[in-house]
């Protein structure tokens, strides 16, 4: 039987981080994957739709640069390229995660892993065990039991989505969360006629809601039906109830249910082992500790943030307070209320913190400004002064602490890390107005935002 420092069961983002991060630390590290390194965000989630987004938005680019001076001829999608450039894309990087675990000197088992309790794992019915063992076991796609679903060869979840034949003429979309509204862009953008519908008033419940209808409104090509339950699928037709409470329907060539995932705590030794979870994931407390000594849990089946760059920094927790029990005192707590979250569809946007409703929900007197996106010089050179974009501030009325920020339009994705940087350090609206943005960037919204505070 062979003893590890630590072993890792899963190699998506949370668990591959760790391991690779124990394995510099010296320590002797166990990492076992089911499948491919990377886990879903690598093989089937955020890097394969983005590079299919990316190639979207190319096209869309293209074909919709005459205001620019660009004339393009003859555009077209290739399908099969746009595949193969995911393939590509994905197997480079599933490759890279190998390489660097290989150079941390960790050891990779390719099998299904089952958790037997503190400090033992099994193998193909091989015992390891640990003096730590951490869970990275991901989350799974949710299926509504909704009537017609099973079986049904038109019903494909994200994983399913990325690979299909070719481009629907027709798509529906079940759930307007993150992972339906950035397929309902890329095929919108790629000539597919969209429709996705919605049970709550309102798309991505995550945003704040003024943001989140303008990035309704701009997903060109994309029919909404909001406050609508779907009823039963029937092959392609997807039955519902409509916000008036009519009955209608809508006729699809893929119907995508994108309704939310789920943490993954069954079937590999969570319900026998003595550790507390529900269907909602494994407890862990902020440094990652689960009920049982020296089991840590991190990344999507804590149910606490199913983010990749969420698990990044769980995974960093744990191994910091594996390695120093008194970490915690250098503040290696997850800080929950500063974990960022982006929409890639076009346009893009990204918030951190409380929206305004959230905010006020908590007790707070909050107060919060928007700025739109022609307020930026680059945004208007690259977009125009009509496109789609704005910067949302939320803030204390008392203290002027910055709680939140949301922003709307091109490179959303990418300048958001600052607000990450304002909420971690706790920064107010006058320290943010003190900080030089370079000029002219889209960026600059942020800045604007804080000079429209009223104090």
């Amino acid at each position: 039987m062979s003893h590890y420092d630590v072993i890792v069961l899963g190699g998506g983002p949370g668990g591959y981080i760790a391991a690779e991060r124990l394995g510099h630390a010296k320590k002797n590290v166990l990492l076992i994957e089911a499948g491919s390194l990377g886990g879903t965000c690598l093989n089937v989630g955020c890097i394969p739709t983005k590079a299919l987004l990316n190639a979207a938005k190319t096209y869309e680019h293209a074909i919709h640069g005459k205001q620019l001076g660009v004339n393009a001829v003859d555009v077209s999608v290739d399908w099969a390229q746009m595949q193969k450039w995911k393939a590509q894309t994905v197997s480079t990087l599933v490759g890279g995660v190998g390489a660097a675990e290989k150079k941390a000197g960790v050891t990779v088992i390719n099998g299904y892993g089952t958790f037997d309790g503190p400090g033992k794992v099994t193998v193909d019915a091989t015992s390891y065990t640990a003096d730590h063992v951490i869970l990275a076991t991901g989350s799974v796609p949710v299926m509504p039991p909704i009537p017609g679903t099973a079986n049904n060869p038109a019903v494909v979840d994200s994983t399913g989505m990325l690979s299909v034949a070719e481009i629907p003429g027709k798509l529906t979309v079940i759930g307007g969360g993150v992972i339906g509204l950035e397929f309902a862009s890329l095929f919108a953008m790629l000539g597919s006629e969209v429709t996705v519908i919605e049970m709550l008033p309102e798309i991505a419940p995550f945003m704040d809601a003024d943001i989140a209808a303008q990035l309704r409104k701009a997903l060109d090509g994309v029919t909404f039906q909001l406050n609508s339950k779907v009823t039963a699928i029937d092959g392609g037709t997807v039955n519902f109830t409509a916000a008036d409470g009519s009955e209608q329907s809508v006729d699809s060539d893929v119907v995508l249910m994108a309704v939310g995932r789920r943490p993954a705590v069954q079937g590999w030794g969570a319900e026998s082992s003595g550790l507390e979870f529900s269907g909602k994931g494994i407890v862990v407390d902020d440094r990652m500790r689960t009920n049982l000594p020296n089991v840590w849990a991190v990344g999507d089946v804590t149910g606490r943030s199913l983010l990749a760059h969420a698990a990044y920094r769980m995974g960093e927790i744990a191994v910091a307070n594996i390695l120093d029990d008194q970490a915690f005192r250098r503040g290696e707590l997850m800080r929950w209320n500063a974990i960022p979250w982006a929409v890639y569809a076009n346009p893009e946007s990204a918030g951190i913190g409380h929206t305004e409703a959230s905010a006020k929900a908590a007790g707070l007197n909050a107060k919060s400004v928007t700025v739109p996106g022609y307020m930026s010089g680059r945004f208007v050179a690259e977009n125009g002064v009509k496109a789609p974009g704005a910067a949302k501030l939320v803030y204390d009325a008392d203290s002027l602490q910055v709680l939140g920020l949301t922003v709307l339009g091109s490179y959303a994705s990418e300048m958001i890390w600052g607000a990450c940087v304002v909420l971690e350090t706790e920064l107010s609206v006058n320290d943010l107005r003190q900080i030089v943005l370079p000029h002219p960037t889209v960026s600059e919204l942020i800045r604007e935002a804080a000079w429209a505070v009223n104090a």
